[in-house]
């Protein structure tokens, strides 16, 4: 079995000498408000931290979707009748809808325990249609427009769960409130209508108000279907899933929503804990980006005792996988050149080699650094003319490596390379002999054929927790203790 897909996860052990300075990656609008509770007060693989420079890019398009929703307002016609200065005159309005709608000032602010609030004030709009009149034996029609200024909407965006682990949202309160409304009738005797626009003005006020808060709850809702797309169940590979459900409520403070997912790696249909727990982590108090991802080492070593359970971790190595350009080759020419018994025992033979990981390989991160330490038995057998495998010995190999980090459009992808291998002597078919010999050869080996190898499948990377058509912009990465922090702000094109 290839151990190069199974090492994937190596992606998120990291080291990258950059500082963090500008943003990257996160969900569209109220997205960014909600992500919602769990259960559970498990620590988390993953954190996620919503700033405020997010919950501004979140309101820019929250204000587009009320202001799309608002041009939609068709107002049921309307009937009623008002006393004049000229005596009693019944009225009727038909085909009322907006041609103009203008949202100038709007502002967004977290509500510690209640959620989002979104305020718009000094609003405006403005629509036309039809009116008729009876007075007397008198009948008439025509035309009107109406002009609406000092509108102020305010509306609070609660945060909840589904059963998945997947946020949902809704409006837990609304306020409408028109500021004047300003009707001017065309055609017929407009000229005597226009005296009686007072009382007329105060229902169609009342008939706005209580159109537009529905209007926002339809707006909010509108973003559940996004949420439903966060990837909590993601796939890897054909050994690998990652779960990002979320674990615990958002901590909601007046800077930032913060949200706690599980972040750990699960052999496909099979969902078993490995035997550690995540430690505890925090993320910076940085608020120059819109989104702040933490990745703990315990994401890391979730993905490495899932590869080693599922037997993963190791490879067959032959001469056919080493450069042609390599002076070194796997026969028992070269290895006898050092063990004379295996010449002697296994004259002209081939060789192959069997890596296999014995125990889960360890991440550890600190500063600008993070490093992989394997534990591993290398096992190497002369092949037979007819095809048989004979054992030479077997090797213990220790070996310590770098990854490099990087971001690569939604996912974590990067590259490793060898810091030391040590080899100690297990078992061997040939006798004893001086295993000091075999380094040069075995380095060969796992920068010239293990490691490009690995490299190819980390350059794949694994999913990060996302949101609809989400694009990461401006990211930086930064090796902390404990864990991996992006930085980054986000383009929604949902």
């Amino acid at each position: 079995m290839i151990p190069l897909e199974p090492l994937l996860p190596v992606c998120c052990a990291v080291r990258h000498r950059s500082s963090l300075k500008q943003p990257k990656m996160m969900l569209p609008v109220w997205c960014l408000v909600a992500l919602t509770a769990l259960t559970s007060a498990v620590n988390p693989g993953v954190k996620v931290k919503l700033t405020q420079k997010g919950l501004e890019y979140g309101r820019e398009l929250g204000i587009a979707s009320i202001q799309k929703k608002l041009q939609s307002i068709k107002l049921p016609d309307m009937s009623g009748s008002a006393s004049t200065v000229v005596g009693k005159v019944k009225y009727s309005f038909t085909n009322m809808h907006i041609v103009n709608v203008g949202l100038p000032q709007s502002s967004v602010s977290l509500e510690p325990g209640a959620g989002v609030k979104l305020s718009v004030t000094n609003a405006f709009m403005s629509l036309n249609g039809n009116w008729k009149i009876k007075y007397l034996f008198i009948k008439d029609s025509g035309s009107f427009d109406l002009s609406v200024t000092g509108l102020s909407i305010t509306t609070t965006i609660a945060v909840n769960s589904d059963e998945t682990g997947r946020p949902t949202v809704s409006g837990s309160s609304c306020s409408a409130a028109v500021g004047s409304v300003s009707i001017k009738f065309h055609g017929g005797a407009s000229w005597l209508y226009n005296l009686f626009t007072d009382s007329i003005d105060k229902s169609l006020r009342s008939a706005l108000e209580k159109h537009i808060c529905p209007l926002v709850a339809d707006s909010i809702s509108d973003i559940n279907p996004y949420l439903k797309t966060l990837n909590v169940l993601a796939k890897v590979d054909e050994y690998a899933e990652i779960e990002y459900s979320m674990v615990s409520s958002p901590v909601i403070s007046t800077s930032s929503v913060e949200l706690s997912l599980k972040g750990e790696f699960y052999n496909i249909g099979k969902h078993q804990e490995p035997p550690f727990t995540p430690a505890v982590f925090s993320l910076p108090s940085s608020n120059d980006t819109m989104l702040y991802i933490g990745l703990s080492s315990y994401i890391a070593n979730s993905a490495g005792f899932v590869y080693t359970t599922a037997g993963a971790l190791s490879l067959y190595i032959t001469d056919d996988m080493i450069p042609a350009s390599s002076p070194i080759r796997l026969n028992t020419k070269t290895f006898g050149a050092l063990i004379p018994q295996i010449a002697q025992q296994f004259p002209d033979l081939m060789m192959k080699l069997l890596l296999k990981e014995v125990k889960s390989p360890v991440f550890a991160f600190e500063s600008d650094n993070t490093t992989i330490q394997t534990t591993a038995t290398m096992t190497a057998f002369a092949i037979q003319v007819n095809g048989t495998l004979s054992p030479l010995f077997v090797l213990n190999m220790n070996t310590s490596v770098s990854v490099e980090v990087s971001v690569s459009g939604t996912s974590l992808a990067g590259s490793v390379s060898l810091n030391k291998m040590d080899l100690t002597l297990e078992t061997s078919y040939v006798g004893d002999f001086q295993v000091k010999l075999l380094d040069r050869i075995f380095q060969s080996f796992l920068k010239g054929v293990i490691l490009p190898r690995i490299n190819a499948e980390f350059s794949k990377g694994f999913p990060l927790p996302t949101i609809g058509e989400v694009k990461l912009v401006n990211t930086q990465l930064q090796i902390v203790k404990d864990y991996v922090l992006i930085g980054t702000d986000v383009q929604f094109s949902g």
